[in-house]
């Protein structure tokens, strides 16, 4: 599995670690821990510039998923799923509005790209819209239980108080 990320913003303080850990966990709910895939996170500018090189559309978006598995050349290196190209800035207005925090909803875009870059589809709406839908809540909720499990294996266990030395003493001499 070789997942590449590039942080091209600068404005919001992002854990990369935490976007990689997010990467496995997905590439490999999707049964496809060979796969390669590229993260690039951008702000408004850039993403807006891809948003109309691209799609011809206006305006910086959430996210951009650039497949590598279409097209004439696609099965050249069946490994190289492409590239999701997210908008932190977009993200962190809309984790405001909805009431999530940055992390999560940087966590939901990334599985709808790396959904898109796998096939699924949601443009023309019906049966595939709410297939990609359910797929992707199941997803998030895989990485947020993992994220959830990691965290309560990492605290220390807290150790077990001992009564108190007059506690033990009381202890013992009612025991005679």
């Amino acid at each position: 599995m070789d997942i590449q990320i590039s942080n091209r913003q600068k404005r919001h303080k992002i854990s990369l670690k935490r976007i990689r850990q997010a990467a496995r966990i997905l590439l490999d709910a999707l049964k496809r821990p060979d796969a390669e895939l590229s993260i690039l996170l951008v702000d408004d500018r850039e993403i807006a510039g891809m948003n109309l090189a691209f799609l011809n559309r206006h305006g910086p978006t959430n996210v951009i998923a650039f497949p590598m598995r279409e097209g004439a050349y696609g099965d050249l290196s069946p490994n190289l799923l492409g590239d999701v190209v997210i908008c932190v800035d977009t993200a962190e207005r809309e984790s405001r509005l909805i009431g999530r925090t940055i992390e999560e909803r940087l966590t939901e875009l990334l599985v709808h790209g790396v959904l898109h870059l796998c096939g699924y589809d949601h443009e023309n709406g019906g049966r595939p819209a709410r297939r990609m839908a359910a797929k992707s809540r199941r997803l998030v909720q895989r990485i947020e239980d993992s994220r959830k499990l990691e965290a309560r294996s990492s605290k220390p266990k807290q150790a077990k108080a001992l009564p108190a030395l007059p506690e033990l003493r009381k202890r013992r001499s009612t025991r005679s």
